[in-house]
Order: C-alpha cells, then sequence, then structure tokens
C-alpha cells in the first residue's frame, strides 16, 4: 500500500478527513490544507477538496435556512411593534426540523465515505462532484 509522508496509507488519511469534518470545519480545513501542500497522491487530494466541499455545501445549507427563521421572527417582532399578532412559531419549528435532518444528514454521508475512504472507495455525489470535476 502506497503511504503518505505521514507514514499512514493514503486510505486511512483519506477517511481521517472525513472523520475530522465530522469534527467541523477549522480543523478540517487544517487538514485539507496540509494534503494539498505536501502530499501527491490524486485520489487524496480529490478527497481533501470532497470533505471540504461537502461540509461546505451542508452548512451553506443550513446557514440559508436559518436566514427563513431569522426573518420569520424580524416578521413577528414587526408586527407585534404596530399591536398585532403574527404566530409564527411553526415555521420556526419546521425550519428547526429541516435543519436538524440536514445536520444528520451532513454526519451520515462523512461517516459513509469514510468508511468508504478506508478501502480507497468513493459514494458518488451529484453536485459535489460536479463543481470537483469542473475546477480540476
Amino acid at each position: 500500500m502506497e503511504k503518505t509522508k505521514l507514514g499512514i496509507t493514503i486510505s486511512l488519511l483519506g477517511a481521517a478527513l472525513y472523520f475530522i469534518g465530522l469534527l467541523g470545519i477549522t480543523p478540517l480545513v487544517i487538514a485539507a490544507g496540509y494534503v494539498l501542500l505536501f502530499e501527491e497522491n490524486q485520489w487524496l487530494k480529490r478527497t481533501a477538496v470532497k470533505a471540504v466541499a461537502i461540509v461546505l455545501f451542508f452548512a451553506i445549507l443550513s446557514n440559508f435556512l436559518g436566514l427563513f427563521s431569522d426573518s420569520s421572527s424580524f416578521l413577528s417582532n414587526l408586527f407585534a411593534l404596530f399591536n398585532g399578532s403574527i404566530n409564527l412559531s411553526v415555521v420556526n419549528r419546521l425550519i428547526t426540523l429541516v435543519r436538524i435532518v440536514i445536520s444528520f444528514l451532513s454526519s451520515l454521508c462523512l461517516l459513509i465515505l469514510g468508511f468508504k475512504a478506508l478501502r480507497m472507495g468513493d459514494l458518488p455525489i451529484g453536485p459535489v462532484d460536479k463543481v470537483i470535476d469542473k475546477n480540476r
């Protein structure tokens, strides 16, 4: 098996990238930066970019939904200011539920990809793979 400059196998470092993505974006960017700067294996570099892209994709999706939650709170407060009332708590609960589902899907996706990476496998994720392939 081919080894990295760290002395571990390429598949283990690839899996570690996905698992680090479960911790957060900052440690993932540091690990992916290392791979992109110092490692030469193309599969590993693609894995680093894909891990960052997946975490960013789900973070952007979740934050976009957060905008709806913030705007509904703003509308509630605006109506309350003019002695009106509007109840948007159902909308906020629905948005919270969707954000929880997005978080679950993100974690599930990273876990599956991490275990597949242990065998140097991949799970095609349409929009993410298209962006990566387009910008290679």
